[in-house]
């Protein structure tokens, strides 16, 4: 699906675009979405740019994703999908900036990007370029970032008290639910780190090409603004994974701690019942020769000894402390 962004005034209209003809010579912003080759072909007869396929945009290199082709400038994110399911992912998103245009192209639905156009549909500066639409959205995808952040921490905050306090009843299907929390939140915040590297990778490409592109101040104070958010939540990021690692071993503790419990309690249970067991062993012989089959308390002086033998290791271990 192909989008073409046209400012009408103070605010910026989304226009559908099927062939070269619908698209208008004002047009700011194209945004590419699952983009067929057909509209691959449109937006580069249209700005004259070669877009990028998929495959292209899942190149890891710095160089295949930051570099300059016949004037563009081509910027590769990874950005966060889905993190408020259960499943989040990640996904490469190619920022290009031709002129004063920007071209995205997309095989997902990062909420910055809807974000950003209710944002602009309401209202915009009459003089809005590409390069402010791509602050605007880099600057909206840091903020999401932000407020993953925020989710993570209180939720893993919540998982600490649930491993430290816990509530009566504790079950093992419930320490069960909380590795897989302390699982899905780290995975959820190597997710976010992952985006924050790649978005601090372009802002210092773009913070090194704003002199060639003759920014102005305003933007190159906003774009050292967002390189200390990014620099900010990074380090953010990584406390959060340190402290999700350290419950992660205190919840394994813990577990270790209760089979040991459990452990030990049937081996104090065998040893306190192995001497009534002896004695009753003893006592089922059947040889002739055993004086004490004849006593007529024999019975009940059997079952006092017995007992006697079960409490009395009871009581040792109480003492000791092992119990």
């Amino acid at each position: 699906m192909l989008g073409v962004y046209v400012p009408r005034g103070t605010s910026l209209e989304r226009v559908p675009v099927t062939s070269d003809a619908d698209v208008p010579e004002s047009a700011v912003w194209f945004d590419l979405v699952n983009p067929t080759p057909e509209e691959d072909k449109t937006v580069e007869r249209k700005v004259g740019i070669a877009v990028p396929t998929r495959e292209e945009m899942q190149e890891i290199e710095v160089t295949s994703r930051l570099y300059v082709e016949n004037g563009a400038r081509y910027m590769t994110a990874t950005l966060m999908c889905q993190s408020d399911t259960d499943t989040p992912k990640t996904t490469a998103v190619t920022f290009i900036l031709s002129g004063h245009r920007l071209i995205t192209v997309r095989y997902d639905d990062p909420r910055p990007f809807m974000i950003v156009g209710n944002k602009l549909a309401r209202t915009c500066s009459p003089t809005i370029t590409g390069e402010s639409v791509l602050m605007d959205l880099l600057d909206a995808v840091i903020d999401r970032a932000a407020d993953i952040l925020e989710r993570i921490g209180a939720e893993v905050d919540q998982v600490s008290h649930d491993i430290f306090e816990p509530e009566e009843g504790r079950t093992d299907r419930s320490y069960n639910q909380i590795l897989k929390t302390i699982g899905r939140k780290g995975d959820l915040a190597s997710k976010v780190r992952e985006s924050l590297v790649s978005i601090g990778r372009l802002l210092l490409y773009l913070a090194n090409e704003a002199d060639s592109m003759r920014w102005a101040k305003e933007p190159r104070a906003q774009l050292r603004g967002m390189q200390r958010d990014v620099h900010s939540l990074s380090d953010h990021a990584a406390y959060l994974s340190n402290k999700i690692q350290f419950l992660l071993d205190a919840m394994l503790g813990v577990v270790n701690l209760e089979q040991n419990n459990i452990i030990k309690l049937f081996s104090v249970m065998a040893v306190v019942l192995m001497p009534p067991t002896l004695i009753a062993s003893i006592y089922g012989m059947n040889f002739k020769a055993m004086p004490e089959l004849e006593w007529a308390h024999g019975y009940p002086m059997a079952l006092i000894m017995m007992l006697m033998a079960a409490v009395l290791p009871y009581f040792l271990f109480k003492w000791k402390k092992w119990l």
